[in-house]
């Protein structure tokens, strides 16, 4: 079983599957976040949804560039967890599957193309305090072992 994270299962909602990956981008002790203004403004780790087709690597790689406008190295899977929440932005209520990464920034392209994003390094236990979601704040903490 997958252990979930956040709000409780509601029995009068019917909830859509929403695949997703995100990444623990460590270096020399900092962590590489995002900050999303819309729909709530929340710190997250760098991911997203896989979209038809699309491998869960290639979409991380993807999601990371466009939220943080840096690329990747060296991903390997750390573990999962769920997460049943509303997602505004597509007006639906989703079981999100989150896959959680621990990868190496590699290169700074440019800044985030994702709209309303800005990409923040952070010391590992600030970002452990600050993000917003329990699942992102868990992982990270047993990727630097701050548990």
């Amino acid at each position: 079983m997958i252990r979930r994270f956040g709000e409780a299962v509601r029995s009068d909602r019917r909830y859509r599957m929403r695949h997703g990956v995100y990444a623990v981008l460590a270096l020399d002790g900092d962590v590489l976040i995002t900050h999303q203004a819309e729909p709530d403004p929340e710190f997250q780790l760098p991911g997203g949804g896989i979209d038809p087709g699309e491998s869960p690597l290639r979409a991380l790689h993807r999601e990371v560039y466009e939220e943080t406008g840096w690329t990747i190295t060296g991903a390997r899977r750390i573990g999962a967890y769920r997460r049943f929440t509303y997602m505004p932005e597509y007006d639906k209520w989703a079981e999100k599957l989150c896959t959680i990464y621990l990868a190496r920034p590699a290169r700074r392209l440019g800044p985030p193309s994702e709209p309303g994003h800005q990409a923040l390094w952070v010391p590992a236990r600030d970002a452990a305090q600050i993000l917003d979601n329990e699942g992102d704040r868990h992982f990270l903490g047993r990727a630097f072992d701050l548990l």
